[in-house]
């Protein structure tokens, strides 16, 4: 007969802005000692509080079920968390009416046999450990970091005695903590990799709104003190260091956008517009609210010079031009709208759409040539950022040629990608050449 074994799972997630910035943690805590047996954290992008508090309790179940690998239905684990939504929808007292939510209450029901996990709500004050670890994750993601396990102070928030509710003690040896906290840094990877692509998607990007009966998904406040440096939750290498982080932001309107016409590096370089100017104004007051940019890197374009210089004026910082940023040359077609294109070079514009190494008409630029320039610029700004965060005020192609290449997608991603105005979009490089596209066409300081 197998000696049943106990844990206690802690577990909280949170947004600042709902959907905003958001992060999860969990702690496996033994229940005759009071002590943590394994962590984890993660910053996951936009989302929303419901959905980092599902990854958080995910996180925690999976770390549970790693720490006895071989106890089979006799672990028992009580989960404890202050959200009410996730505690009553995963005891099955709620139903879970939204679509978006069902995939990851099912991926959290299926971790460990039913059975063998019990849900207790407990206020937020109760909750201290796995709040300060979602707080120190979405602090490491305000800085363009991702959280380290090594630098966490969250177990200073634990409480030296558990309060009513925590399961009776662990009947049997405790497990080797060591041990242990390396299967849950494994189970936590291997299952982030085993992800559905839905899933992933969801966590990363869905809105949901509060469910019928739920509880308000207020914004997730900061903690007085900070993460330390980066990992992507017990997944990556401690070695990898922080990664270098490129902001990619495209410059304000000019009088050429809204018309929607082709403006690249072999026009008449418009400069900005009265919009365009209230745009660069309004991204610079964003870049200085968060205190993460340590650099600035500009197009040689005067309107992605204007755009650079009104957030280096707020923040203090020179701004330095790479040639390899500036816009696609369109040849003849510059100043054109695409209609006035398919006129008079249709056969051209159908070649250009059909192939990468197609220039446009008049001996612009192929997005083959422009995807060169611009993965020589990666590398090379890679290496001398390496650990910091830049701003890369550039255009419409390159931006999205820094995402296509990070992400590993195909030529033909650049006509399925939406880029607006003075949009930012982010990708971490990390020390293995390993990208992560963390935001694409974030417009939301401009509203």
């Amino acid at each position: 007969m197998s000696v049943a074994r106990q844990v206690v799972v802690e577990a909280d997630g949170g947004s600042r802005g709902n959907p905003g910035p958001a992060g999860y943690g969990a702690v496996v805590i033994d229940p005759a000692t009071g002590e943590p047996l394994a962590e984890a954290a993660e910053y996951i992008g936009v989302a929303t509080n419901n959905v980092a508090e599902y990854r958080g309790l995910i996180a925690g179940l999976t770390a549970a079920k790693a720490l006895f690998p071989d106890a089979g239905e006799a672990l028992r684990v009580h989960v404890r968390m202050d959200s009410k939504l996730v505690v009553e929808q995963m005891s099955g007292r709620w139903k879970i009416k939204h679509p978006d939510m069902k995939p990851l209450a099912a991926r959290a029901a299926a971790i460990l046999p039913p059975s063998s996990v019990t849900y207790e709500w407990i206020p937020r004050a109760q909750n201290k450990h796995a709040d300060r670890l979602a707080n120190e994750a979405m602090d490491a993601g305000r800085d363009g970091r991702q959280w380290e396990a090594s630098a966490s102070t969250a177990a200073l928030d634990a409480p030296s005695a558990r309060t009513p509710g925590t399961p009776s003690p662990v009947q049997g040896p405790v497990c080797d903590q060591a041990a242990g906290a390396a299967r849950a840094r494994a189970a936590l990877a291997a299952a982030r990799g085993a992800a559905a692509p839905a899933a992933d998607a969801l966590f990363s990007l869905a809105e949901e709104p509060v469910e019928s009966g739920g509880e308000p998904t207020d914004a997730h406040p900061a903690p007085q003190q900070s993460a330390g440096t980066p990992q992507t939750g017990w997944g990556a290498a401690p070695d990898l260091g922080a990664p270098a982080t490129l902001v990619l932001l495209r410059h304000g309107e000019t009088a050429l956008t809204p018309e929607k016409r082709f403006s690249g590096s072999g026009g008449t370089d418009p400069e900005l517009s009265a919009v365009g100017r209230g745009q660069a104004e309004r991204a610079a007051g964003h870049f200085a609210a968060l205190g993460t940019v340590q650099e600035i890197v500009s197009s040689p374009l005067r309107r992605c010079r204007e755009t650079a210089a009104a957030v280096a004026a707020r923040l203090g910082l020179d701004v330095r031009i790479d040639e390899s940023l500036r816009e696609t040359d369109f040849g003849a077609w510059e100043g054109l709208t695409f209609g006035e294109v398919r006129e008079r070079y249709g056969d051209d514009l159908t070649a250009w759409l059909a192939s990468p190494d197609t220039a446009p008409t008049g001996g612009g630029e192929s997005f083959a040539q422009v995807a060169e320039r611009v993965a020589a610029a990666r590398d090379r700004l890679v290496a001398r950022y390496a650990g910091r965060t830049v701003l890369l005020v550039t255009h419409v192609t390159p931006i999205k040629t820094f995402v296509r290449l990070a992400l590993g997608a195909p030529p033909e991603a650049l006509f399925r990608m939406e880029l607006s105005a003075a949009s930012i979009s982010t990708v971490a490089y990390y020390a293995d050449g390993n990208a992560s596209v963390r935001l694409l066409n974030d417009t939301s300081h401009l509203r």
